[in-house]
């Protein structure tokens, strides 16, 4: 018989959970770490990330400011 550990009860999220927007902002302005080893690949993958959160946000907004000027 495995051994499974406890479960934590789950809480509900609230309206704050969904919107929280720090981890997004922070990651932009993040330091990089001195203790490791630059990787041209990492570099590559974070500034593509970085692209297309910023291409997902202004999309966004299109589509918001569209959907009030045409209920205008």
């Amino acid at each position: 018989m495995a051994n499974y550990p406890e479960q934590t009860p789950r809480t509900k999220n609230t309206w704050k959970d969904y919107f929280a927007l720090s981890e997004v902002l922070t990651y932009f302005f993040r330091k990089s770490d001195p203790n490791r080893k630059p990787n041209f690949n990492l570099k590559m993958m974070h500034g593509i990330n970085k692209i297309s959160m910023v291409m997902f946000l202004i999309c966004l907004i299109v589509i918001i400011v569209r959907t009030i000027a045409r209920n205008m």
